[in-house]
């Protein structure tokens, strides 16, 4: 029997890991319709947040930054450029033997369509303060978004299993491979013009403590088995 977390453990120490759901999936590739719904309500956010980070004004997420540095230098706009990149790294998978679900692929084509569809439709801030809370929101829609998707067990995004198997290959700490990724990603991007600022360092701190704390509430909620 799993501990429901309480709501203070929730707003005070998140959920270290990925809780067991009503909705997650026993393969990667066969899901009810309840699984890809919570999948997609998860991409949902998640392109929406990182949309928001980006018209705060204040600085991109790591990933984000390169999309703007390529779209600097291509005909791409935001959305196509992330596209673009989920691709590419989907790619680096195959040397690296990694099994991709059907999680992988709706991830690579989804959250660019809600990253692109939140720059159309949402004006971008012109004030620090405003530009400083989109920013906020921006990285708990995030958490959120990963928190759904991450629970229904159907395949790692290409960023995330990008990770994993460094990881399983190197045997080096998956912290370290994940900072050392987006290091790398913000520097490439940086120096390609992408936008890096306040709103980088808010979601460089706030996006690990965001996913645990939406991993909790799903904990509570989501129909523990």
């Amino acid at each position: 029997m799993v501990e429901v977390p309480s709501w203070s453990e929730i707003l005070l120490k998140g959920h270290k890991t990925i809780p067991t759901t009503s909705w997650q999936s026993d393969s990667r590739w066969k899901f009810a319709l309840k699984t890809f719904l919570i999948l997609m309500i998860g991409f949902f956010f998640f392109g929406v947040g990182e949309g928001l980070v980006y018209l705060s004004a204040t600085g991109n997420s790591p990933w984000i930054v390169l999309s703007e540095g390529l779209a600097n230098y291509t005909p791409f706009e935001i959305g196509t450029a992330t596209l673009v990149i989920s691709i590419c790294v989907f790619l680096l998978w195959i040397p690296l033997k990694e099994k991709p679900g059907a999680g992988t692929i709706f991830n690579i084509l989804m959250i660019p369509f809600w990253i692109e569809v939140t720059i159309r439709v949402v004006p971008k801030v012109d004030s620090l303060m405003l530009g400083i809370v989109i920013a906020v929101i921006g990285v708990l829609c995030v958490g959120l978004g990963s928190a759904l998707y991450l629970t229904t067990n159907l395949g790692p995004g290409p960023r995330d299993g990008l990770m994993t198997s460094l990881h399983n290959k190197t045997g080096v700490r998956v912290s370290r491979v994940r900072m050392s990724i987006e290091s790398s990603v913000l520097i490439a991007g940086f120096l390609m013009g992408g936008t890096v600022g306040l709103g980088t360092l808010i979601f460089a701190l706030g996006i690990g403590r965001s996913v645990a704390l939406w991993l909790a509430v799903v904990a509570r909620f989501g129909g523990i088995k």
